[in-house]
């Protein structure tokens, strides 16, 4: 926390605070092997890694996607509202990772050139601001972030919602 931009501009703070969630995101995942971050832990089949892979979508989606940015091809599917939560036997936890990393720097980019008041078009029609679509995605990235706390609690112990020094 030594950086937190705690007197930043909205725009800093918003970015700072998805950051941070993102991060948590990661540590989740060290130290666990493929079986582990692949394994369901909830009868709905959630997992690690499909936690990871369904936030490195909605990142891409939402900030390039609405704002007319190109995204790699994403795992949606309108006949299966899992597919961006599932994992694929031929994807590993690096090839995951990996998209994480590509979805978070595409939309850094997004977030470093556009304006907060930026407005893009959501991909189901209305206009929006770069503004609520940070605030929203603070908020699906920290949902899935506190679900993934749950889901390494039950696998192996660990707890804490960021890495302790």
């Amino acid at each position: 926390m030594d950086n937190e931009p705690f007197t930043g501009s909205e725009k800093e703070i918003l970015k700072y605070s998805l950051d941070r969630h993102r991060d948590a995101v990661l540590w989740k995942l060290e130290g666990l092997d493929e079986e582990q971050v692949r394994r369901p832990m909830t009868p709905s089949g959630t997992s690690l890694l499909g936690l990871t892979k369904h936030l490195a979508a909605v990142d891409y989606e939402w900030f390039c996607h609405t704002f007319g940015r190109e995204t790699e091809p994403l795992p949606f599917d309108d006949d299966d509202p899992e597919a961006d939560l599932r994992v694929e036997p031929d994807e590993t936890t690096a090839d995951i990772v990996a998209f994480y990393g590509r979805a978070r720097a595409a939309s850094d980019r997004v977030i470093d050139e556009l304006d907060i008041d930026a407005e893009g078009k959501a991909w189901f029609g209305p206009a929006v601001s770069l503004r609520w679509v940070l605030v929203h995605m603070v908020e699906e990235t920290a949902r899935h972030a506190g679900h993934m706390d749950i889901v390494r609690e039950l696998i192996d112990g660990t707890t804490g919602d960021h890495r302790r020094d």
